[in-house]
């Protein structure tokens, strides 16, 4: 189920942040910081394959969106940064164990707004799982690492 904020528990730290008129955004985007504004994944430059572009995503990732930004708008857009928020997620079919870490999955050379996928490493990370499914699921309770919140556990997450 696209489009659609599914925060389930946990606290919330909600950032307001600038978005640009021609950005699209809805709210329970993974949203990256580009320059000085947020952009929805979909957005995120392509880079030679899957994992080169998940892990340079990592590394601007902001958080999940909270409110929409229609095509024309400026207005400010809410984004839980956070690190102990709960939300539910798309993912390929697949059994989870509780921390597995993911990404954002790829949609036609370019990654998806709002579906996570298994990564292999850390570094590819932006989430992880925060529930264990032993038969295949499509929906996963996970938490967010983001790189703009020093108590997460995004690797680029550090000052200095």
């Amino acid at each position: 189920m696209a489009n659609q904020l599914r925060h389930r528990h946990g606290d919330v730290q909600l950032r307001r942040l600038r978005v640009d008129a021609g950005t699209v955004i809805e709210a329970g985007d993974l949203v990256f910081l580009d320059s000085d504004d947020v952009k929805p994944a979909s957005d995120f430059t392509w880079d030679t394959d899957l994992a080169t572009t998940q892990a340079a995503f990592a590394a601007s990732f902001l958080g999940v969106a909270h409110t929409p930004s229609a095509s024309g708008e400026t207005d400010d857009v809410s984004v839980d940064v956070g690190a102990t928020a709960v939300y539910q997620f798309d993912v390929p079919s697949a059994t989870y164990e509780v921390g597995d870490e993911l990404g954002p999955d790829e949609a036609s050379s370019a990654l998806a707004d709002q579906q996570l996928e298994a990564v292999g490493s850390a570094g590819l990370a932006i989430a992880r799982a925060a529930e264990y499914r032993t038969s295949a699921a499509t929906l996963l309770k996970v938490t967010f690492a983001s790189a703009f919140h020093t108590g997460s556990a995004n690797t680029n997450a550090v000052i200095g």
